[in-house]
């Protein structure tokens, strides 16, 4: 049975977020990935467009999501559904950081407005 320790979680930097991974084809997953992302106060991701669902659950803190063209103020306890082809953005507003629980398929891909297309270790 796998489990994956906090000792044991990947760390990756990004952007000016942390994505601290746990569920990846490297840790015993075989269809998901899963990570805790950590938004500092202040930071704004760029826009990307997702090839796959992504699934962001806010466990502390506050964060203005943007999808498409609409944006929400997200609180902690809100779950925000990004279907595959939605552009996607993250802005912390607050003077804390935002803490988030995200899950996806393995293989996610994400596209910059200036056409990167990133490949996150931590959802490969």
């Amino acid at each position: 049975m796998p489990v994956v320790r906090p000792s044991e979680a990947t760390t990756h930097e990004i952007h000016g977020a942390r994505f601290v991974s746990y569920a990846t084809p490297r840790t015993g997953a075989g269809e998901l990935c899963a990570w805790r992302g950590e938004i500092p106060a202040g930071t704004r991701a760029p826009a990307h467009t997702v090839d796959r669902e992504e699934i962001l659950h806010l466990l502390d803190g506050e964060l203005l999501v943007t999808l498409d063209d609409r944006t929400e103020r997200v609180t902690a306890g809100d779950t925000v559904i990004v279907n595959a082809g939605a552009t996607f953005t993250v802005e912390n507003p607050t003077d804390r950081t935002a803490v988030s629980w995200v899950t996806t398929s393995v293989g996610l891909t994400a596209r910059l407005a200036d056409g990167t297309v990133l490949t996150p270790p931590w959802a490969n």
